[in-house]
């Protein structure tokens, strides 16, 4: 078990159909959170396809930082037109590009957070040593593409792997997150919990994300 004592950050993941809906959605959720993800999906890289129309948020001021979850392929030809934007943070897949290092130099030279995906399939000696030149690592729990899966334990070990080797990084989770799976993953080593389904399919918004809170302080 991880005994360190960084704190953990609870994250809502949107999926959107369009603007109006991720508009919606984020009104919910941010007088809860400081952080709220978007899952963009281009229906190559992933099999689902969401609301992705970057310049729809340029004039839009929401009351949390965004970051944006680029479940596509080639993003480092797309990340500029999301930074434009306005979102504060890029994760994109280490599995969707040949260059992850221009990408991670384009959020450098706009002074903003970027983060690595890794699906849990994929073995984390994958992501070479990039963990030393990013500001997060996002494992998932479920193949990315749909909300409601269900939490693959399997990469339990990947997270305890990646903390034992790097004690200081961000490690978030993202998919089929729950208070259960979400001490799992915070046990193992995590310290951000991206949940999407738990959160939204919730009929009081509030206590779910302090479900998660909770057992997350009590670490």
């Amino acid at each position: 078990m991880y005994t360190g004592h960084m704190s953990v950050e609870i994250i809502p993941a949107i999926i959107a159909k369009n603007f109006k809906e991720l508009k919606e959605k984020i009104e919910i959720v941010e007088q809860y959170v400081r952080w709220v993800q978007l899952d963009i999906m281009d229906g190559n890289f992933v099999p689902n396809f969401t609301w992705n129309k970057p310049a729809e948020l340029k004039y839009y001021d929401p009351g949390v930082f965004l970051e944006a979850h680029l479940m596509i392929s080639e993003p480092e030809k797309y990340v500029g037109d999301w930074i434009d934007a306005g979102v504060k943070r890029i994760i994109f897949h280490i599995e969707a590009t040949s260059d992850p290092h221009a990408i991670i130099q384009i959020c450098r030279n706009k002074k903003i957070d970027v983060g690595v995906a890794i699906n849990p399939e994929t073995d984390i000696e994958q992501i070479g040593a990039i963990d030393e030149l990013v500001d997060m690592i996002l494992i998932l729990g479920v193949t990315p593409g749909f909300g409601g899966q269900k939490f693959k334990s399997s990469i339990v070990s990947k997270i305890k792997a990646l903390r034992k080797r790097n004690p200081h990084l961000t490690i978030g989770v993202d998919g089929g997150m729950n208070p259960k799976t979400a001490k799992q993953a915070i046990e193992a080593g995590a310290n951000v919990i991206v949940a999407g389904s738990y959160i939204f399919g919730s009929e009081d918004i509030e206590k779910a994300i302090d479900k998660i809170k909770t057992y997350a302080n009590s670490q």
